[in-house]
């Protein structure tokens, strides 16, 4: 009990600790950059801690039910990454297609209707990533 308490404290606690130490970096140098791979260097930290804890907890009992876990466990991820990242593409997809067509539709009314058209092939490309996700929770 105190070690699965233990396992779920340390996580987090990177986490905040490596929040604090980026904000304070940033506040010190002003240097972005720095922060940005500070807390990507966390990130990548935390996923193999939550990734190898429970591997070798499993590891001294039937590791059955823990393989089960962790299959179900990187289904979710591929269904989130697939998500998040198709968002993220259409966001900018979006961001770069709609003042186009604003723009398109500013000088000539007439083309509203074909500039329309690149930012619904901008938005899905989201709805993509969601199906895939579906397929992937579902399979």
């Amino acid at each position: 009990m105190l070690l699965n308490a233990v396992f779920m404290v340390v996580p987090v606690a990177l986490l905040v600790l490596s929040v604090a130490v980026a904000v304070k970096n940033f506040q010190k140098k002003g240097n972005a950059k720095r922060s940005l791979l500070l807390q990507l260097v966390s990130f990548g930290a935390v996923a193999s801690l939550c990734l190898v804890f429970p591997l070798v907890a499993g590891a001294a009992g039937n590791m059955e039910p823990m393989v089960d876990a962790s299959a179900k466990g990187l289904q979710y991820l591929g269904a989130a990454l697939s998500t998040g990242i198709a968002c993220i593409g259409g966001g900018i997809a979006v961001g770069h297609g709609a003042p186009a067509a604003i723009g398109a539709a500013a000088e000539d009314p007439k083309n509203f209707g074909k500039a329309i058209i690149f930012v619904a092939l901008g938005e899905g490309i989201a709805l993509y990533g969601m199906l895939i996700s579906i397929l992937i929770l579902n399979g």
